[in-house]
């Protein structure tokens, strides 16, 4: 079974909100400003979203790890 692209690029997005919160609240907690947490989040959001798609497209093409559906029957 293979993903579509527009499952991949659903699945990058939820994980990169979840993700740059992340980011956000450690950007904040180790700069104590909240504007640059803000901006750092911002930043890596785009730039992860992209490397997460492509990440999730090169994985789908490996079989590596995966196991090959049996058919019901053989003629």
């Amino acid at each position: 079974m293979t993903e579509k692209p527009y499952r991949s690029f659903v699945k990058a997005i939820s994980w990169r909100v979840t993700g740059t919160l992340d980011t956000i609240l450690i950007s904040f907690l180790v700069t104590g400003q909240m504007k640059a947490a803000i901006s750092i989040g911002f930043v890596e959001l785009f730039t992860k979203i992209i490397l997460y798609y492509g990440h999730e497209r090169v994985w789908n093409r490996l079989s590596f790890g995966r196991i090959k559906k049996k058919d019901d029957f053989d003629i």
